[in-house]
């Protein structure tokens, strides 16, 4: 006998929450002029240090550019190569403290003001804002049947996005091809395979990311937002709901036992990444604070103090008191212990660079030889790598045993940026009373500046 069918259908796993596309109503307030001033911030840097000029040797150049071909990295006077890598992971490991110790300190305070997903989605709101209307109008809109007007305006929108992301992605490679020489290009489209490549791609990423995919990469694409609840403690500020005071909720504004919260929603209409605040803390809050000052406004209509909804650590919400100082939270004093000791090494490293690097190699095709005058000769290849900007002349010499010298010339120039293999004889008297294989230096001292010294090691074969 069969079974009975089951008239429960098959639940479908969903895995992301669909709300359809988010229309969130503008606010002013302090924390929304506070993004506006990293958009500003930010945005200046990005567009406007690629046209920077800087004067080095008589020689003008890009003044912020990462010259891939040469392998250089130009920081206005300050000039970096592949040997200087260490410097690159100094800046990053600094870049993971800081952000570590503001989200221990604040939450995602960067995901709600600097983080480059906020700041072109801020951009690319307010483009559609312009265009659109309010986001009233805006979800009408979408809202309503094909027609010319929504075709136009649609248009409008998405062509002044792809100008944005346009101008994005020349930006973006003008670092790396000095934007002065990139520009002729792009009218006849005569760039280069990997400028075309990152034109088009960059372009694209910015108008998908930015216009197309917004809030969802804050809500279901950034890993950050998983794993930020493991650098966050008890004293930990994040943009709260104050349930005590609000709740209940005073929605037709009666007298009486009941919160300052009227239940008008407009916390859920400002947030970018549409979440109900009064729901708790939820990681797809990016802490912009924009929700408070939309909740202040409504506070001060009311006749009711402001802060319903504000900065608010676990430790406030439960009436206790926060901890005073580093030492009484431990991941912030770690993580600012951190920051120090990496800024220290970095700026040693930095303050301890040689423009100069030197590697010795021996010829092992024959160990030694034998003057008729009874000197015994080593031959070496010395490799000189000048870091300079400049042609440098270098003095090499060597000690290590007596009466061992170098047989010819001992000083050499070095074009900027260049190696120069060398090759070098060795020689001391055959009658020295050593034997077998000896350890010697070499050192390379340049003619400019006597502090530039290096010392290499390497051995001497006699018989």
């Amino acid at each position: 006998m069969s079974k009975p069918v089951s008239k429960v259908r098959e639940a479908k796993l969903e895995l992301y929450r669909k709300k359809g596309k988010i229309h969130a109503k503008a606010t002013a307030g302090h924390f929304n002029s506070l993004r506006w001033a990293m958009v500003w911030f930010t945005q200046a840097i990005f567009f406007g240090a690629c046209w920077l000029s800087w004067e080095a040797n008589g020689v003008s150049r890009q003044a912020v550019l990462f010259d891939i071909a040469h392998e250089k990295l130009y920081l206005f006077g300050l000039v970096l190569w592949p040997q200087d890598a260490l410097l690159l992971a100094f800046v990053l490991i600094l870049a993971a403290t800081a952000l570590f110790f503001v989200t221990a300190l604040a939450g995602r305070l960067f995901c709600g003001f600097a983080c480059p997903q906020t700041v072109y989605t801020t951009i690319f709101t307010w483009i559609e804002a312009r265009v659109e209307g309010d986001h009233l109008a805006r979800l009408k809109l979408d809202q309503s049947p094909l027609s010319g007007r929504k075709l136009l305006l649609k248009a409008i929108k998405h062509g002044l996005w792809l100008l944005f992301a346009a101008w994005t992605a020349i930006t973006f490679v003008g670092y790396f091809t000095p934007i002065r020489e990139l520009l002729p290009t792009l009218p006849g489209w005569n760039v280069g395979p990997w400028e075309g490549f990152w034109l088009i791609f960059y372009g694209a990423f910015t108008y998908v990311q930015a216009g197309l995919a917004r809030e969802a990469v804050c809500q279901h694409m950034c890993p950050y937002s998983r794993f930020q609840g493991v650098m966050v403690d008890a004293a930990t500020k994040n943009v709260s709901y104050d349930a005590h005071r609000g709740e209940p909720r005073n929605v037709r504004r009666q007298a009486g036992n009941t919160g300052d919260c009227i239940d008008c929603g407009i916390c859920v209409q400002v947030c970018p990444t549409g979440i109900d605040i009064r729901d708790g803390l939820q990681y797809q809050c990016i802490n912009c604070g924009l929700c408070i000052d939309a909740c202040d406004e409504v506070m001060l209509k009311t006749g009711t103090p402001t802060g319903l909804i504000r900065f608010m650590s676990e430790n406030e919400a439960a009436g206790q008191a926060q901890p005073a100082g580093l030492l009484r939270r431990p991941r912030l004093a770690v993580y600012a212990s951190l920051f120090v000791v990496f800024s220290v090494l970095g700026a040693w490293t930095l303050a301890d660079r040689s423009l100069l690097l030197a590697d010795i190699l021996r010829d092992r095709g024959a160990l030694l030889r034998e003057t008729a005058e009874g000197k015994i000769e080593n031959v070496y290849t010395l490799k000189l790598m000048n870091l300079d900007e400049l042609p440098r002349d270098y003095r090499i010499e060597v000690d290590g045993l007596p009466g061992i010298e170098i047989v010819g010339q001992r000083e050499f120039t070095v074009e900027p940026g260049s190696i120069r293999p060398l090759p070098l004889t060795v020689a001391m008297p055959g009658d020295s009373g050593e034997s077998g294989i000896r350890p010697i230096s070499f050192r390379i001292a340049a003619r400019h500046d006597p502090a530039t010294v290096v010392v290499e090691k390497s051995s001497f074969v006699l018989p």
